[in-house]
């Protein structure tokens, strides 16, 4: 069993927005990312995603919706939905990846 600090690995990527995996559960990745302030064009993808801020604040968009997850928060965002990061988004964010049932 290992014991992973969240925040220590993601200020130790070498470039923001960019995840790196630290396993996989059963069918999901998680990943871990820091976030440097920027802002993200939109984008979908094929899994659906749980978005888990271990330290500051992700500024969201999903599917025109502003959202604001706090440290200690989640959201999630369905496969196939369109979200962007809005300007304002630091820290550490934790992503679960889940495969959609067919």
């Amino acid at each position: 069993m290992n014991v992973v600090n969240v925040n220590e690995r993601a200020a130790h990527l070498p470039d923001a927005w960019r995840s790196q995996v630290l396993g996989l559960v059963g069918t999901a990745a998680v990943k871990v990312l820091r976030m440097d302030g920027r802002e993200l064009a939109a984008e979908a993808h094929g899994t659906a995603e749980v978005l888990f801020v271990a330290d500051g604040v992700l500024e969201l968009d999903v599917e025109a919706e502003e959202l604001t997850v706090g440290a200690g928060e989640l959201c999630r965002v369905p496969a196939g939905a369109w979200h962007a990061v809005r300007a304002g988004s630091r820290g550490t964010l934790l992503i679960v990846e889940v495969p959609e049932e067919g």
